[in-house]
């Protein structure tokens, strides 16, 4: 081979080399998840219930699908509890895209809730919160919380009006959890953007089948001797 042609192969070389290199940290750069804001507290009735200035309602398709997250959305399937005595709705009618379901009121029980909606779920709990901590009810407890909200990723937590979500983080940070990997988004029914998955029919039945619900068997645990 001549000298040129050695030269031009050589040099072809190194530009497909270059290019392959330069494409693999391209689609790196481009894949990286943008960081998170710190979890910050709305201000007014939205900051007590825990909601979150920065991620919320109105910014939470900005956020959904990352791989280092978990979605999560607190409500009952249909709730005792009378939300339509506040403006909301005890049935789980709708939810944002990626979020998965697990009942905040199978978790612990529920304190504090307006007095117009009475009472919600008062069945077995995976915790009991008396006198300021949580006891957990089944020794399966502490593993089930494990397994729904790994303390390695990013915890996005969602319900009707934002009460049941916020006294979720309470929870969970009581119980060891970082207060800043975990966002309380507030309230679907004040949801307005692009993800929404209709749960509510034209024929006022509900496709419950569209969401992926997290039930949990209490029948099969094991109860913690007191």
């Amino acid at each position: 081979m001549r000298s040129k042609d050695t030269i031009a192969v050589i040099l072809i070389i190194v530009v497909l080399i270059g290019g392959l290199v330069f494409g693999s940290y391209f689609t790196q750069q481009s894949t990286k998840l943008p960081d998170l804001p710190t979890p910050e507290l709305s201000e007014g009735q939205r900051g007590q219930l825990g909601i979150d200035k920065n991620v919320n309602e109105s910014t939470i398709d900005n956020y959904l699908g990352r791989e280092d997250s978990v979605y999560y959305d607190v409500r009952m399937l249909e709730d005792p509890a009378n939300y339509e005595e506040i403006g909301g709705d005890r049935y789980l009618s709708g939810l944002v895209a990626g979020f998965q379901v697990v009942p905040y009121p199978f978790l612990t029980n529920v304190e504090g809730l307006p007095e117009a909606v009475g009472a919600t779920y008062s069945g077995n709990t995976l915790y009991t919160h008396k006198d300021n901590k949580y006891v957990a009810n089944y020794k399966e407890s502490e593993q089930i919380l494990n397994d729904l909200f790994p303390k390695s990723k990013n915890i996005f937590l969602m319900c009707g009006g934002g009460g049941y979500s916020g006294m979720l983080k309470n929870m969970l940070v009581d119980l060891g959890w970082d207060k800043n990997k975990i966002y309380v988004v507030g309230g679907y029914w004040y949801y307005e953007g692009d993800y929404n998955v209709q749960i509510k029919q034209d024929d006022g039945t509900y496709a419950f089948w569209r969401i992926a619900y997290h039930d949990i068997d209490f029948d099969k645990l094991t109860k913690v001797e007191k």
